[in-house]
C-alpha cells in the first residue's frame, strides 16, 4: 500500500464553524487534502490524538459536514467541535487503492485506534469504529502513524 502524508493543517473552530490554516500559509486545503482517494485523518490537541477518521470527500467537505449535521440517521456531526477552539488535523492519502476503496485504510483506522487505546484510553471523541481483519502491512502502516504522536 502506497500511503502519503502527513500534511498537517491547523484547525481554529466553534460548535458552528471552523477555519484552515495550511502549512503553506493559506486558508485551504491542497495537495492530498483534496484528493479523492481514500484518507485518514487524525484532529489532535496538544499533540494527542482525538479523532480518527477516513474519507474519500476532500477534507474541506468532510468537515463541513461533520459541522452541520444536525442527527439525520442519527449523526450529530463531530462532538470534538464543542470542546476547545484548536486543533491540527493530519491528513494521510492511500494513493494506490483500487477502485478508490475505503477498506484498507479502514482497517488501518481501526489499528492506529486500538493502539491509542492500548497505550491508556479510547481518542476522547471517537464515536465509531469499524474493524476488519487485518494483516502486518495494516499494523505496521498504524504503528508509523501513531509515531507521528508517540515517537517511543
Amino acid at each position: 500500500m502506497l500511503l502519503n502524508g502527513p500534511e498537517r493543517y491547523s484547525l481554529s473552530y466553534t460548535p458552528k464553524t471552523f477555519t484552515v490554516l495550511c502549512n503553506k500559509g493559506t486558508s485551504t486545503f491542497s495537495g492530498i487534502a483534496v484528493s479523492k482517494n481514500p484518507k485518514l485523518y487524525i484532529a489532535s490537541v496538544d499533540g494527542n490524538p482525538i479523532y480518527v477518521g477516513i474519507t474519500k470527500q476532500r477534507m474541506q467537505a468532510r468537515l463541513r459536514y461533520g459541522w452541520s449535521a444536525a442527527g439525520a440517521h442519527g449523526y450529530h456531526g463531530y462532538a470534538w467541535r464543542h470542546s476547545g477552539d484548536t486543533a491540527a488535523l493530519d491528513v494521510w492519502e492511500h494513493a494506490d487503492a483500487v477502485d478508490r476503496s475505503e477498506r484498507d485504510i479502514e482497517t488501518i483506522e481501526a489499528e492506529v485506534v486500538y493502539l491509542i487505546r492500548k497505550r491508556g484510553q479510547w481518542p476522547a471523541f471517537q464515536t465509531e469504529i469499524h474493524f476488519y481483519p487485518s494483516n502486518e502491512e495494516h499494523r505496521e502502516l498504524a504503528s508509523r502513524i501513531l509515531a507521528h504522536y508517540y515517537p517511543d
